[in-house]
Order: structure tokens, then sequence, then C-alpha cells
């Protein structure tokens, strides 16, 4: 059998990256999709090629645009043949109290967060399903268990995530295809990093305040999840082992929806 194929939305930084890496090791090829320069692009392709030995391709679909995601998927089956692991990854955030919050950010929001994923997943799943295997796996967050002040957008749209999840799941658990979410807690991505000087305006703290008061106090490890080990849990996910797991949200959030 030729290597498996893995398409990770959002994945030329942070967790998405660090998916799309472990993957690799572990025998994958890869189909970066992200927002970067032509050059970091190149970079992070040859990079990880060299690092695995398999193969990293590159597509620049547009999150927001239903026809760019059916064809990214339509141009990695016709590449390689069968898509058989999708990780929908890619995200956004913006923080601000609700009666503020510009509508144009919920929109985008709600399209890259949500709509994206099951874009990706409406276009997949038919192989999935006729070669009776695949392995979806979509990044939620904490956030799709529980809620946070200044985060409507972000909220509804992960807790859209563990519901899209679900009836994925029952749909296709006939078919060898398991659809599954990861909950992670606070990693210190760029997303992450660029959300705390928003939150600090918001709560009239310092940004030194909301990493101890507000990221890291909600987690009793008191400690950010690392992206490995995220990775590594997606890495299990999208193997045979788990094909016994289908329908379930996972926390990686040192605790913190265990309170």
């Amino acid at each position: 059998m030729t290597s498996r194929l893995a398409i990770v939305t959002g994945s030329t930084s942070g967790i998405g990256l660090g998916i799309a890496r472990r993957l690799a090791h572990e025998g994958y090829a890869i189909v970066l999709n992200g927002l970067a320069e032509p050059d970091e692009v190149a970079r992070l392709r040859a990079e990880i090629a060299a690092e695995s030995g398999m193969p990293v391709e590159f597509d620049g679909a547009d999150m927001t645009d239903p026809a760019a995601i059916a064809a990214m998927v339509a141009r990695a089956e016709a590449q390689f043949g069968q898509v058989d692991v999708l990780v929908n990854n890619a995200g956004i955030q913006f923080v601000s109290p609700v009666e503020d919050f510009p509508v144009e950010r919920w929109d985008r929001i709600i399209a890259i967060n949500l709509n994206a994923a099951f874009h990706a997943i409406r276009a997949a799943l038919p192989g999935m399903k006729a070669r009776r295997f695949g392995r979806i796996v979509n990044i939620a967050s904490a956030h799709a268990l529980i809620a946070s002040p200044y985060k409507s957008a972000y909220v509804a749209a992960k807790h859209g995530i563990a519901g899209l999840t679900k009836t994925v799941a029952l749909e296709a658990a006939e078919f060898g295809v398991t659809v599954n979410a990861i909950a992670p807690g606070y990693v210190l991505t760029p997303l992450v990093e660029k959300q705390i000087p928003d939150t600090a305006k918001a709560r009239g703290i310092t940004e030194e305040e909301v990493v101890r008061t507000v990221l890291l106090a909600a987690q009793p490890t008191k400690r950010f999840v690392a992206i490995e080990e995220v990775a590594a849990l997606a890495a299990f996910l999208a193997g045979d082992e788990a094909g016994s797991i289908t329908g379930a949200i996972i926390p990686i959030d040192g605790g913190w929806t265990a309170q």
C-alpha cells in the first residue's frame, strides 16, 4: 500500500504545523494549507520533506471559499489517489464584548473556524466512505465545551465543531471512517499570542496579568499545552488503533474542563 495522505488546514504555523510535522514523521504524505509567503512555504515543504522523507505539497485554498476548499480536496485526490486523513485546524480569533463585536469579524470567524470544516468534510467524506477508511480530526478547543467572556464568535464556532463532529461520526460510523475533535486548552501559538493584547484591552489589565490570571489560571497544571502533545494525539486518532474512537471530543487542557 502506498503511503497515506493527510490534508492539514491552517498548517503553516502553530498547532497545524506541529500536526503536519508529526504525521509526516509517521509516514504520511502531507498537503499543507495556510497563509504564508512563497519563500516560507518552500522552506517548510523542504524542511518537513527532508526530516521525514515524505512528499509535502502546499495548497493555498482560501478557507472562506467553499469552492476553493472543494477544489483543494479534489486536487489532492487527483495527485495522490486518495485523502485518508483530514485535519480541520484553520482558525482565527477576535476578542470583544458582544455588543461591540464587529459583524464582519463574527462572519469571518464562523466562516474559517466552522464553515470551512463542513466544506472540507463534505468534499473528502465520499471518497473515504467509498474506500471504507478515513480519519477526520477536527481541532476544536476547550471552548467547544465551556465558554469565556468576550469570545462569542470563537465559542459559538467551536461549540459548532463539537456538534458537527458528533453528527458526521454517526453518519460515517459504518464506513470505516472516524470523526473526532481535539479540544486543547491554551497553547502558546501565534493565535493565542495575538489575542493577549485584545484581552488586556477588553478587561483593562496588563498583558502579563492576562497570561497569569486569564489564560493559565484556567489550567490547573499552570502551564501551556505543548503543540507536540496535541500533535501526538492527532497522530494517534489518525491511526488504525483508533478505529473504535469516533464522535469523541477529547480535552487536552491541563485539567481546565475538569473543574
